[in-house]
């Protein structure tokens, strides 16, 4: 079973973003009620990325949405997800389309 926290009461996380040319891995050492918010603007990501706007794009952990003030447990991993470029739906009936008229 995987240490619950370090001595010092220490959480293990992490702060993700990904753009197409590259990507941001942060780990991080946070304390026990830290929330996503905190890690996010200590991660130093908002800096690296000023394009990032926690207003508008959503954040999460482990591919689920939560919110800014959500706190954040032991090996949490951090996401900051970026709008979609093309909407998935739409791009499946193109395909569909194209298929069915070929």
């Amino acid at each position: 079973m995987a240490k619950a926290a370090d001595a010092g009461g220490a959480l293990q996380v992490y702060v993700v973003y990904a753009t197409p040319q590259q990507e941001f891995i942060q780990p991080m050492r946070v304390a026990p009620g830290t929330t996503i918010g905190q890690a996010v603007e200590g991660s130093g990501v908002l800096a690296r990325f000023p394009d990032i706007n926690l207003v508008t794009q959503p954040v999460g952990v482990y591919g689920k949405k939560k919110t800014l003030d959500t706190a954040l447990r032991e090996r949490d991993r951090v996401e900051i997800y970026r709008p979609l470029v093309a909407d998935p739906k739409d791009s499946r009936r193109k395909r569909a389309a194209k298929k069915a008229a070929a």
